[in-house]
């Protein structure tokens, strides 16, 4: 039958799977560990270990291997006993009862029932693909500590060749520096220069051609035009009037759908309209629409008594 199958198989689920007569296979969740000195990575995990003392049959084993096998409580559970006989007649004769993917048990020298989780199956779902690993180690350089210790040991000599070329740079950078700076400055000194004298010759010339502007002008003394008033009179009770204030039924996806409601309100009696879409792409369908905001409002009221989704809109 594979009994180890369905233990397997429910200890995924359960933290507890209970062989009837036999003991009970426990498991326990585990953070992630890392071994510092091998470096190596290992998952969340569930580890197995087995309890002699829980015999009493809670059910879990036994219904779930029945309904597996279509097969009655009562018959699946004389089956269990019968294998637990075969389990203990094993042990018994010293030797070692395997279970895949489960673990190993035996009897000690104390006549006590030892288990060895196999190590094979992780049952923690939620770690379902991780497996170990081992990664590299870091190794950081002290870059610092060994320029240090290479100054300490090697000392620095400098030969007179060398000191008369170090002495010998200063001058030569400063000579540079001196040197492009006489050069922009006279450059631009010559720039600014040039610019003012164009500058000086634009504002001559152009005060030139303003002055023979003006003495060829000719000016005319004539009376303005006076142009005819005109006067808009608008009393805000006409604009007013121009607002419709509409008691919206419902808002609808499809232009079907707003026909449809129109022809029902029809028959309740209202005076439905379609007063076009909204933002949204929506057709809005009113009970009524009305140009007195008072009517609207009483009318707003008693369609609210029966209907709690109606609101007001208003517009031009």
């Amino acid at each position: 039958m594979g009994l180890e199958r369905y233990i397997s198989e429910l200890m995924y689920r359960y933290n507890c799977v209970v062989v009837p007569g036999f003991g009970a296979f426990l498991t326990e969740q585990k953070s992630a560990v890392i071994h510092e000195s091998t470096n190596t990575f290992y998952p969340p995990v569930k580890t197995v270990s087995f309890n002699q003392q829980l015999l009493s049959n809670d059910g879990l084993l036994v219904s779930y291997a029945a309904e597996a096998q279509n097969i009655s409580f009562e018959e699946m559970l004389g089956q269990v006993n019968e294998i637990v006989a075969e389990w203990k007649a094993e042990l018994k004769k010293g030797g070692q009862l395997q279970l895949a993917d489960i673990g190993t048990l035996w009897f000690s020298s104390e006549n006590k029932i030892q288990f060895q989780p196999s190590g094979n199956v992780n049952y923690l779902t939620s770690s379902f693909g991780m497996s170990s690993f081992v990664s590299a180690p870091v190794t950081r350089e002290v870059l610092k500590e060994e320029v240090s210790q290479l100054e300490e040991s090697i000392p620095l000599a400098f030969t007179p060749e060398k000191r008369e070329t170090l002495t010998l740079r200063p001058y030569l950078k400063y000579a540079a520096v001196a040197l492009i700076a006489l050069t922009l400055g006279v450059t631009g000194f010559q720039f600014y220069k040039s610019n003012a004298n164009n500058q000086q010759l634009a504002r001559e010339e152009a005060q030139e051609q303003v002055s023979k502007r003006i003495q060829e002008a000719t000016f005319f003394d004539a009376q303005p035009l006076e142009l005819p008033t005109i006067t808009l009179k608008t009393s805000k009770k006409e604009a007013a009037e121009k607002r419709m204030h509409h008691i919206i039924a419902g808002a609808f996806r499809y232009r079907t759908n707003a026909d449809r409601k129109i022809e029902e309100l029809k028959q309740k009696g209202y005076n439905p309209s379609y007063i076009g879409t909204n933002p949204f792409g929506l057709y809005l369908v009113a009970y009524d629409s009305f140009t007195d905001s008072n009517k609207a409002l009483m009318a707003l009221r008693e369609i609210k008594l029966t209907q709690k989704d109606a609101w007001l809109k208003s517009s031009h």
